[in-house]
């Protein structure tokens, strides 16, 4: 009876000890996954960050281009009043009249293509770390599929 009774504390310290390993090592994996999830968060963090930077830095020469746009309207505008208030017939009023709004608009076309442009390649760069992150998070979910 007293080997059956040490058999059986051998068998159930035995069964311990393993539930112990177990308990142990799934602690570990738990660890392991709680890192890697701040790590892959901390990541996604840095990616909107540098998307933030990549849009501010892009409407910042935005500004700059609209600014030059402008100035350089301001200044065809002006160079046209200054030529519009020498006329000395109707004819020439009207050609010079017709002259500037020509300029003026083929002007604007060409802004806005450029603005245009602009816009969609900066939508493009700012949209890139974040889809960067969103392919390395389907790729971690093929992985763990």
């Amino acid at each position: 009876m007293v080997e059956a009774f040490q058999s059986m504390t051998e068998q159930t310290k035995a069964i311990f000890a393993q539930a112990n390993e177990r308990a142990k090592a799934q602690m570990e994996q738990s660890a392991k996954a709680f890192e890697d999830m701040n790590a892959f968060q901390k990541a996604n963090l840095e990616a909107v960050v540098e998307s933030s930077k990549i849009a501010a830095k892009g409407f910042e020469q935005m500004g700059q281009n609209a600014a030059s746009y402008l100035k350089t309207s301001y200044e065809s505008a002006t160079g046209a009043f200054r030529l519009l208030s020498g006329v000395k017939s109707p004819a020439e009023l009207f050609q010079l009249q017709s002259d500037f709004a020509r300029a003026s608009f083929d002007a604007f076309v060409a802004e806005t293509s450029r603005s245009t442009e602009t816009a969609l390649k900066l939508a493009g760069e700012i949209a890139q770390p974040i889809s960067n992150r969103v392919a390395m998070a389907v790729e971690k979910a093929k992985t763990a599929a």
